[in-house]
């Protein structure tokens, strides 16, 4: 007897069912995904009971004959494709024509639908994925899918359902990520009969983003443009870096209008903000990816809210970039001679245009560093020689260092000043060696070392006048790179000279700077071992009571000692601390102190956070917060807890309202309250870069000392770690 047997139709939707109908927010994706497909100005969705009870998508798109409404329930039947080949440019949202078969498999749907001018619709009617009427019905243009009772017939998949609240949130979430990604359409969600959003048509994505978020947030957004037409075009928005998320959930991604969950993008996303923001702190985002059909795959899984790329570090490059423009433009970061370049290079500029303006961009750069205007000259000519030389290696070669040293020996030789006993200032110093570096940068380049050794030759003592120096380094690096690109020679390492040529070798006609001393040739510092091996964190049972402050380090951290030798504090981790256990004490006290606020603070909520409002209002009060809903999504703070500072109230509340996320929603009512707690505490702890006098430090060790954790901060980072003198010795290689 054969082991192998063929699976019925209804088994088989089933199964498929497993894979497309996760929860309800997967049947609304489907059902609001092919309304739109069919042209639909305007979808309403209503919800019961988290979507387990009704989820019912209603739409005036095309609407559909008899006979296609009854083949939408059969098996991979769509309208969407016909042939292999139209799996290479899919432009559609559906196109695989599981959906409806597996959700009619495992709830009980109705469709009613009807096309434009038809004489009567049609009423479909199937429950656990057997048909049970058909016959004609009313309604206008469109079509209505009714979801009942899902799982009815698979408990063992209904059971893994979430709570209410957790389903309401994602079914939220899925409208908002839609009601994004296509602005002329018409949006709204009822839950439980209650509206939770409503966005009429609106002009643009900026309009949407007013109707769903509010103006606090569009505030606070910058304005994405960038990519490339043959990867991806890449438009949105993003977080200016003061708006700070804790989780992910404020970043929707689209690609070709699709709402996706890539960890690529996100991944290119939180790259470009490299710098920008701390670790653990996430942007807002609103991007949408045009990438070419033939460059991506949606058929990665049934529920085709993953793709792939074909040139995926391409793209990821094109967000990274894009991002990081708009936070230039916004005055937030500074994009680098090497980013510009390889935007130029990315969009198709030939070698000579990259050198010319990678010549421009260091002559500005002289500029910038207080060179004269006859350097700029010299850099321009020195530039336009170098393009229209010999195009072969060897003659190009020789044309450029024949031209450079014709510049070099035409450049006008200022004798050195005297300043007798008094030592020149840190700014004089500065100009001499850039104009001497100026001069000769056309010549042979120098390499890091020899710009160091300039430096110090020169006398530089303070940091700002090294950092300077440094600058002038890394504009010839760019020049360096520059050459090598159009040389084909791109990575490979450009090796200088002797440091005398770098610096001031003598011309043919003897008319040359002052060179640097034979003393100082070539000589470099050599590395500081680093001991950073040697600390660790410490133990709660190593922890000593004698702990004696000595210095604020950077206004961050707190040096101290003990028996044992050095410990470094992390002041904010520390008082974050802190105030976490006393947070906690008063869950047995009820005894929270307030401060009023003199005019309540009112805000908009979205549509997934006043999904959360409710869950965790009450907790918040407990811990001196006393809030009130509006109309609306609409919340008034009229008093905050007297340790939090008013102005961190509003963004404590929605870090609080987005990490009640849909499985922590789900957790017991202990971890919730953990996360106010927590929570409360670092937006209410010392921060960072806040000068602490020595009695301050030495109450925030004693406290420290006193609370359940002292090595650790609430979220588990250490607070404490240390440097025996054990380690110090071996540092030293002392015996």
């Amino acid at each position: 007897m054969s082991k192998i047997r063929v699976l019925s139709d209804h088994l088989a939707n089933q199964i498929a069912a497993g894979e497309v109908v996760e929860r309800p927010a997967s049947v609304a994706k489907e059902l609001v995904e092919n309304a739109i497909d069919a042209g639909a100005r305007r979808i309403e969705v209503d919800v019961e009971a988290g979507g387990r009870r009704l989820l019912r998508v209603t739409d005036d798109g095309e609407g559909m004959s008899q006979d296609d409404a009854l083949l939408a329930f059969e098996r991979h039947a769509t309208s969407k494709i016909s042939t292999a080949d139209d799996l290479n440019s899919i432009s559609t949202l559906g196109f695989r024509g599981e959906a409806l078969a597996s959700i009619a498999s495992v709830a009980r749907v109705e469709l009613v639908t009807q096309t434009e001018g038809g004489a009567e619709g049609t009423r479909v009617l199937i429950e656990g994925g057997r048909m049970r009427d058909v016959k004609p019905a009313a309604r206008p243009r469109g079509t209505t899918i009714t979801v009942r009772d899902l799982f009815f017939n698979v408990p063992a998949r209904r059971k893994f359902l979430r709570s209410e609240a957790t389903e309401s949130f994602h079914l939220t979430g899925l409208v908002t990520h839609y009601a994004l990604a296509h602005p002329e359409i018409a949006f709204v969600l009822t839950n439980n009969g209650r509206e939770s959003l409503r966005a009429a048509p609106a002009a643009n994505l900026r309009e949407r983003a007013y109707q769903i978020f509010g103006a606090e947030f569009l505030d606070n957004l910058l304005e994405v443009g960038g990519g490339h037409s043959t990867v991806a075009r890449v438009s949105g928005y993003i977080s200016a870096p003061r708006e700070r998320r804790t989780t992910r959930d404020a970043q929707y991604l689209f690609v070709n209008g699709r709402y996706v969950r890539d960890r690529l993008v996100s991944r290119a996303l939180g790259e470009g903000y490299r710098t920008v923001l701390p670790h653990g702190v996430y942007p807002a985002a609103l991007l949408f990816l045009e990438v070419p059909l033939e460059e991506v795959d949606v058929n990665v899984h049934p529920a085709k809210t993953e793709v792939r790329f074909r040139r995926a570090a391409a793209v990821t490059d094109a967000v990274r970039e894009a991002v990081r423009a708009a936070l230039a433009a916004g005055g937030y970061v500074r994009l680098t001679d090497d980013a510009a370049a390889r935007e130029i290079h990315a969009q198709g500029a030939d070698a000579r245009n990259d050198l010319s303006t990678e010549h421009g961009r260091v002559a500005s750069g002289w500029d910038a560093l207080g060179v004269g205007s006859g350097d700029d000259a010299v850099a321009e000519r020195g530039s336009s020689q170098f393009v229209a030389g010999d195009e072969t290696p060897g003659g190009e070669r020789s044309g450029v260092e024949a031209t450079r040293r014709a510049e070099a020996e035409s450049l006008p030789q200022q004798e050195p000043i005297e300043f007798g006993f008094t030592p020149p200032s840190d700014d004089e110093l500065l100009l001499r060696a850039s104009e001497e570096f100026a001069a000769r940068a056309v010549a042979t380049p120098p390499t890091r070392a020899a710009t160091d050794a300039l430096a110090r030759n020169a006398g530089v003592t303070s940091q700002e006048g090294r950092e300077n120096v440094a600058g002038l380094n890394a504009l010839n690096a760019s020049q360096v790179a520059s050459a090598d690109e159009l040389t084909a020679r791109r990575g490979a390492r450009v090796e200088s000279p002797e440091l005398t040529n770098a610096t001031g070798a003598n011309s043919s006609n003897g008319n040359a700077s002052p060179a640097v001393p034979q003393t100082t040739r070539g000589a470099s510092l050599p590395p500081l071992n680093s001991i950073a091996g040697a600390m660790y964190e410490v133990e709660i049972e190593n922890v000593s009571t004698n702990i004696r402050p000595l210095y604020q380090l950077e206004e961050s951290y707190i040096i101290a000692i003990d028996a044992e030798g050095m410990l470094l504090i992390d002041q904010h981790a520390a008082h974050e601390r802190i105030l976490f256990d006393k947070y906690r004490k008063l869950e047995q006290t009820r005894a929270a102190e307030s401060q009023a606020l003199l005019l309540p603070e009112t805000f908009d909520l979205t549509p997934a956070q006043a999904a959360a409002f409710d869950t965790v209002a009450e907790e918040l009060e407990t811990y001196g917060f006393s809030l009130m809903r509006l109309s609306g999504r609409t919340v008034a703070i009229k008093a905050v807890p007297a340790d939090l500072p008013a102005n961190e109230a509003r963004n404590m509340l929605a870090e609080v309202l987005e990490t009640v996320d849909a499985e922590r929603r789900g957790a017991a009512r202990e971890s919730l309250r953990e996360r106010v707690a927590a929570s409360l505490a670092c937006h209410a702890a010392i921060k960072v870069n806040m000068p602490l006098a020595p009695e301050k430090m030495r109450w925030l060790i004693d406290r420290l000392l006193h609370t359940s954790s002292p090595t650790t901060c609430p979220h588990g980072r250490p607070a404490i770690l240390r440097l025996t003198t054990r380690d110090i010795e071996r540092g030293f290689h002392r015996p």
